[in-house]
């Protein structure tokens, strides 16, 4: 019987890579995550400077996502949430749009639960919504950036975010990976794509959009 053997980098390099990597970022960005901490207390007040949501991670399983807190609880007299546009503080968009509000996301990638690079973390509610090929991206462990985020990030369809998704997990490697994070630093200095037309993020995927 022939087994295939597993490609070293996804299963040995790329987690320790990630380990090493995400502890140094955390040490040289501790300043900006103390300043975001801070500014963010002001803004939101007592709803909180963290935003944590189970999310499920690869093969499906669920852990804790930690980002910043751009929106506040805002509420409308019947209880429900306020939009996402009149919920963004001053505060929120900016650390929106600069993408620190991802960098709380280096703990989970020490933790095992995310990498740096690979299909972004989606909603729970999501898994039932997915077609068979659109659900291999939970083949690899979720990243804090992709492909999909260096290809449009919220400005393109929740379709082809997919299927750029999917490409990934196909093509995973340490050229592909340093390919995504050096073209994640330019989309972070350029600002594009954070929303969607006509939304403050991106709409719901719903199963078909």
């Amino acid at each position: 019987m022939c087994y295939r053997k597993k490609p070293l980098y996804p299963s040995v390099v790329k987690p320790v890579l990630d380990f090493i990597i995400a502890a140094c970022l955390l040490l040289a960005t501790s300043p900006v995550l103390l300043a975001a901490v801070i500014a963010l207390a002001f803004a939101n007040g007592r709803d909180g400077i963290f935003f944590l949501q189970s999310r499920p991670g690869k093969g499906g399983k669920i852990f804790r996502i930690i980002k910043f807190k751009t929106m506040n609880d805002r509420r409308s007299p019947d209880g429900n949430l306020l939009p996402d546009a009149q919920r963004l503080t001053a505060a929120g968009r900016f650390v929106r749009s600069s993408s620190i509000d991802e960098l709380p996301q280096l703990v989970n990638v020490l933790k095992g639960d995310m990498a740096l690079v690979g299909p972004r973390p989606l909603l729970v509610q999501y898994l039932s919504l997915y077609t068979p090929q659109q659900a291999r991206r939970h083949e690899v462990r979720p990243g804090i950036t992709g492909w999909a985020q260096v290809n449009g990030r919220n400005a393109i369809s929740w379709k082809r975010k997919f299927e750029l998704d999917v490409w990934y997990v196909d093509h995973v490697s340490f050229r592909t990976d340093l390919m995504i994070i050096w073209r994640t630093i330019s989309a972070v200095f350029s600002r594009k794509d954070i929303s969607q037309k006509g939304e403050a993020t991106m709409r719901p995927f719903n199963g078909r959009n």
